[in-house]
């Protein structure tokens, strides 16, 4: 699956819906095995830990908020041992123009709280 193609933007698109439907149900976290089973049963083969999964996830932050004034939808996906993101993510949050400040605890936790403010409305 090659980013630029119809197949990656089809994958995108999943990528997008299932973690702002996570996002709406209170944002509660996803580790990357079941993202990778939910995109595996809408017809997506993105295994959790290679391939295009990071580009997907950095892709679906950026889409949804590309001038960075919006909570970032990758921090809702998580590495299944430690419960935490992947190091990508907190890369993302630092650079321009999301530029999160903070410590890890700090940015991933204020991160999830604006994803279920913003996503449920509360």
């Amino acid at each position: 699956m090659q980013k630029g193609t119809l197949e990656y933007e089809q994958a995108l698109d999943a990528v997008i819906e299932i973690l702002r439907s996570r996002a709406r149900q209170g944002a509660a976290p996803i580790p990357y095995g079941e993202l990778s089973g939910e995109l595996a049963r809408l017809g997506h083969h993105v295994p959790a830990h290679e391939g295009p999964m990071p580009y997907l996830l950095e892709d679906a932050s950026i889409r949804e908020s590309p001038d960075g004034s919006l909570p970032l939808l990758s921090a809702l996906v998580v590495l299944k041992d430690s419960g935490w993101p992947s190091g990508g993510f907190f890369k993302l949050a630092r650079r321009a123009p999301y530029t999160r400040p903070g410590d890890d605890v700090v940015l991933w936790t204020r991160e999830i709280q604006k994803l279920a403010e913003h996503y449920c409305g509360h």
